[in-house]
């Protein structure tokens, strides 16, 4: 077991078999650990949103929840199963390890769910509490500002409003490849200022928000 892992993780709970099943993936074994992920979202959600209400308390309710969702999403979770090498622990059926599923965002991210579930269960609830913080120690020392956590689209309206432009206008150039894997190209246009960007994404929303946060940064650079 990692060190870091091996650390924050209680010595009575690592040889058990609630966390043996934490690190078990349904194509290993019918004991697998889906129920303990669903029941461990719930715990990291409750500890996180505790966490933000009392570091800050003159935030408003809106800044909490994209914090929370910054902090309690598979990319983040993910993250930090592999800091503590939680993939070098999986166990996983034949054909997830062929195809790299210790190395899955989305397999990644509920195993480390249901570790912390089997925590709760195990020790309680304080002892959970004490686990999470500990997981996300680093990222709750370095909390983004309340306009970093807006999307790119509204981040550069509010810009060019404050300037006294007009909002940006969005196009879809292209849709290309397969149906079950496109790829949208959107082009965002602030004619006033004569900027011109390109987003590609999987989505229209997600190629439009790329193209917006492109064009954003060259409005900021351009004014400074």
């Amino acid at each position: 077991m990692s060190q870091k892992l091996e650390r924050i993780l209680p010595k009575a709970l690592q040889q058990g078999e609630c966390f043996k099943q934490a690190l078990t993936h349904r194509s290993a074994s019918g004991k697998h650990n889906e129920r303990l992920e669903f029941l461990g979202d719930s715990v990291l959600g409750f500890v996180i949103t505790s966490a933000l209400y009392k570091q800050l308390p003159s935030a408003s309710e809106g800044y909490l929840s994209r914090l929370r969702a910054s902090l309690v999403n598979e990319a983040t979770l993910a993250e930090i199963a592999v800091e503590i090498s939680l993939g070098d622990y999986l166990n996983l059926g034949a054909g997830e390890l062929k195809s790299g599923g210790f190395r899955r965002k989305s397999i990644l991210s509920d195993t480390l769910e249901a570790v912390i579930a089997s925590v709760y269960l195990e020790l309680g609830m304080p002892k959970a509490q004490d686990f999470v913080l500990d997981l996300f120690k680093k990222r709750l020392k370095n909390l983004p500002d309340e306009d970093e956590l807006k999307d790119p689209k509204s981040r550069l309206q509010e810009l060019l409003q404050s300037r006294g432009h007009a909002i940006p206008q969005y196009d879809l150039l292209s849709i290309s490849g397969d149906a079950h894997r496109q790829l949208f190209t959107a082009e965002c246009v602030i004619k006033v200022l004569k900027v011109r960007t390109q987003g590609i994404s999987t989505s229209r929303r997600k190629a439009e928000q790329k193209a917006a946060l492109f064009a954003f940064r060259k409005v900021r650079e351009n004014v400074k």
